[in-house]
């Protein structure tokens, strides 16, 4: 995790082509040096409760992602997690350290309990599991672990947008 800096809102800004909302660090830089996940408050600054705490900025790696949910492995892991019970536990403990960090950044009733991605019992987006394994470090979602290893190195050309 470091330190968001003028210049870092500004990339995520371009990436996403919008203003970014409630970001509070970079919790993931890519090899070209932009941030590709960022840590967000749990609520937005109008109030409203925001459960996705490590959000993926990078257009590259999105498209990537959005190419694996698009070949039904979400429908396959989620099938996994029905009869791999070491893969159920080690998926639960993803749910149970998101939500402790988010804890740690405020208390939102609203969503009390409730993590993103569908953990802990199914897989509903890759691009939150993935944003949580490259935040948190490999052997912290072995499900957001699976799908980067299957993902291209998306920093490969170049940065997607220029600092």
């Amino acid at each position: 995790m470091s330190e968001l800096e003028d210049v870092d809102r500004e990339v995520v800004g371009r990436q996403l082509g919008r203003p970014p909302r409630a970001i509070r660090a970079v919790a993931h830089r890519c090899a070209c040096g932009n941030p590709d996940v960022v840590e967000t408050s749990p609520r937005l600054p109008d109030g409203t409760p925001f459960p996705t705490l490590y959000y993926l900025t990078c257009p590259r790696a999105a498209a990537a992602i959005g190419r694996l949910e698009a070949s039904g492995l979400m429908r396959e892991m989620t099938e996994r997690l029905q009869t791999d019970d070491e893969l159920a536990a080690g998926y639960r403990s993803a749910h149970e350290s998101y939500l402790a960090r988010r804890a740690q950044l405020g208390e939102v009733p609203e969503i009390d309990g409730v993590s993103a991605g569908g953990m802990p019992t199914r897989v509903k987006c890759l691009h939150v599991l993935v944003g949580h394994a490259l935040a948190c470090g490999p052997g912290v979602n072995p499900l957001g672990d699976e799908a980067l290893a299957l993902l291209p190195d998306w920093a490969a050309a170049g940065a997607c947008v220029t600092r």
